[in-house]
């Protein structure tokens, strides 16, 4: 395929056009260009790849894919059923800002032998998710926006062995950091304090030329950018907010996002982690989530009449969140770090209420405009370890069983939930308080995921299984380091 046959399929891209000067970038890489990485997301969220020459990249191979093994990766496949085919799909090209002369390509996987797309693969999951809020009627087209919050860090190190487990963070705006000599150079302060991060300019504010870089190379690798800021913890967490798009297009952005955030402060010397809850005592990093679902053009989630300006669709859509919540955390927040961020006291979203601007509540409704295009549901329970194609089905369809059985959120909350008495706290529901409770949610609520064969009996089933051996089982049957500080004398 010549690279102007390339061009013309990446230049259909639906949703949010390319922009033009990426276009044109492109058309100039792709003369030049002579591998192809082809990306695809393993079950638990992490980006994989492998690279072909581009005269690999022809008719057949873009049709029927390319040959990987299946076994090797985790969550998909045994070693007798290993053989597995990725097909490109060219609307995702872009020029790999990190790999010379290289234009990289996400994926769906597919079996050889009975030719269907790969049940558990998540970007199909998202690919179903879309097709079936069309075919329900309800919407053509839900709108996604994610804050994704994430540290970046000088350097960290970290191992666990059957006689010792550690951790040690570091990073030049480390609070902790206030008093250190510094190897001989003066100390010059400006550290941020525990929980005071949130906006502050240079010299506190070490980081706005490294994300002056990051929003750059979102840009030129076709990622509409809205703004950055430094955020609320001490020892470098940021934000960068991206423009919306259309679900699996927003998921796609996202495993970009992370991938060029992390390249960016290697480059630097410095790494970048997503991790909800890297540090001890102060803010852990979220995914809010913002969407709206459209129809014709319209956004359904509108009502000039409506509390917040939100319509009867949109608050059965809320309805279904706040139902099944509990499950939708087991996908969403589906870390044993997860619910070391999801506590009281770090403006954590875990009280289940929906309010207009009210950030103490799990969803919240922005008010920042009165423009019907601009209306839309923020769901903050999600953080950055969730497989963002799962999350993002899951959140749909969830709203979508709420918006069919038409669900009733009940009175929204817009009182201070963090300063309410324990009477008035009674009456709210939390989300669990830890990954096995979510898992164990699950495991007893996902009817409303299988609809249409979204999420399959197989990928629940699968996924559950690998939470509870792979991540719960190890880390309860490890010793925690507080534990010597508070048993190792009895």
């Amino acid at each position: 395929m010549s690279s102007t046959e390339i061009l013309e399929v990446i230049k259909k891209e639906p949703g949010r056009s390319l922009k033009t000067d990426f276009v044109e970038t492109l058309r100039r890489d792709l003369e030049k260009v002579k591998f192809v990485d082809l990306k695809f997301t393993d079950m638990p969220g992490m980006w994989q790849h492998f690279t072909v020459p581009i005269t690999e990249l022809t008719e057949n191979s873009i049709s029927n894919g390319f040959g990987f093994d299946g076994s090797s990766i985790r969550g998909f496949k045994n070693i007798d059923e290993s053989d597995m085919l990725l097909v490109p799909d060219l609307k995702t090209g872009f020029s790999d800002p990190f790999s010379a002369s290289t234009v990289s390509i996400i994926g769906n996987v597919k079996d050889p032998e009975s030719g269907e797309m790969y049940s558990r693969d998540p970007r199909y999951v998202a690919i179903k998710a879309e097709n079936y809020l069309k075919e329900s009627g309800i919407a053509d087209t839900a709108y996604y926006g994610p804050e994704l919050e994430f540290f970046i860090f000088d350097s960290v190190r970290f191992d666990q062995k059957e006689n010792f487990g550690y951790y040690y963070i570091d990073s030049s705006e480390g609070a902790w950091n206030s008093g250190a000599e510094n190897n001989g150079n003066p100390n010059l302060g400006y550290k941020p304090r525990f929980k005071e991060g949130y906006f502050p300019v240079a010299p506190t504010d070490s980081l706005q030329n490294i994300r002056n870089e990051i929003v750059e190379t979102l840009i030129k690798s076709g990622i509409g950018v809205e703004c950055h800021h430094h955020e609320v913890a001490t020892a470098g967490q940021c934000e960068i907010d991206l423009g919306y798009a259309p679900m699996l297009r927003m998921a796609d952005q996202v495993m970009m996002y992370k991938y060029i955030i992390k390249n960016v402060a290697r480059k630097h010397g410095k790494t970048a982690t997503f991790m909800p809850k890297p540090l001890f005592n102060d803010n852990g990093s979220g995914m809010h989530t913002h969407v709206s679902f459209w129809k014709g053009g319209k956004n359904i989630f509108y009502d000039k009449d409506g509390y917040a300006l939100i319509s009867d669709t949109a608050r059965h859509y809320i309805g279904g969140l706040l139902e099944h919540a509990p499950a939708l955390c087991g996908l969403i927040a589906p870390t044993t770090n997860s619910y070391k961020r999801l506590v009281p006291g770090f403006e954590a979203p875990v009280n289940l209420a929906y309010s207009k601007r009210n950030r103490s509540a799990a969803i919240r409704i922005p008010t920042y405009s009165k423009n019907d295009k601009a209306v839309r549901v923020e769901f903050r329970t999600p953080d950055p370890s969730a497989n963002v194609y799962l999350c993002f089905a899951a959140i749909a369809m969830a709203g979508i069983d709420g918006i069919k059985r038409k669900l009733d959120p009940g009175e929204p909350t817009d009182g201070d939930i963090y300063h309410m008495s324990k009477a008035e706290l009674a009456k709210i529901k939390s989300v669990p308080g830890s990954l096995k409770e979510s898992i164990d949610a699950l495991e007893n609520d996902h009817k409303f995921l299988r609809e249409g064969d979204v999420f399959t009996q197989d990928l629940i089933e699968t996924w559950i299984d690998y939470k509870r051996t792979k991540e719960i089982d190890p880390v309860r049957l490890r010793p925690h380091p507080w534990e010597y500080q508070l048993y190792f004398d009895v």
